[in-house]
């Protein structure tokens, strides 16, 4: 038999605690969804993007909308701008790693397009230079961050930054927004007749 430590069961209730304040946010991941369906049903893309555990949820994303969440449909064009392991080096070796995806942002970003980045901090230099290059480049730039404020969610066009009582715990939230904004997506798409 096992015995439950204060600290995991510490991490439930802090990130209990959040998901109660994050709910109040549905409406900005209905929103992004919606508006992600518009993009995307009409031959735009998503541009994805963050650092360590923010990466792979831009990339949990961008499996989702071109593969599917739960239902069968039509796959759509999203680009996790990390996941080019080729272009990311060259990039920082040739560039420095502040251009790491700015740079892909100004290669494949079209005015109209959505641009998301995830940052816990909401200050990697990184993700700023994309936000900017996005921002130059006409694209919706988004940002998915922790407590505010923090400068990407200055330097975006809209942000949803959450709070927690870790890094862990905001980037738990993150794949709750990832997962919300899947569902407002796929309605979208169906209402859409796609």
């Amino acid at each position: 038999m096992s015995v439950r430590t204060p600290a995991v069961v510490g991490h439930c209730d802090a990130l209990q605690a959040a998901l109660g304040h994050f709910r109040g946010n549905a409406h900005i991941t209905q929103r992004w969804g919606e508006r992600l369906a518009a993009v995307l049903g009409g031959g735009g893309r998503l541009l994805a993007a963050g650092n360590g555990g923010s990466a792979a949820q831009a990339q949990h994303l961008t499996a989702e909308l071109v593969g599917r969440y739960r239902d069968d449909r039509p796959p759509f064009s999203a680009i996790a701008l990390h996941a080019d392991t080729s272009s990311t080096t060259a990039i920082a070796n040739d560039y420095g790693v502040d251009e790491l995806f700015a740079r892909q942002v100004r290669a494949h970003g079209r005015p109209g397009d959505v641009l998301l980045l995830l940052s816990t901090s909401g200050a990697s230099a990184n993700l700023l230079s994309a936000a900017h290059a996005g921002r130059a480049t006409g694209l919706h730039v988004w940002a998915l961050t922790g407590p505010a404020p923090n400068p990407l969610s200055a330097g975006s066009d809209e942000a949803l930054c959450v709070t927690g009582a870790s890094s862990a715990t905001v980037q738990e939230l993150h794949l709750v927004a990832v997962h919300m904004i899947c569902v407002a997506f796929d309605a979208a798409v169906e209402r859409g007749g796609r």
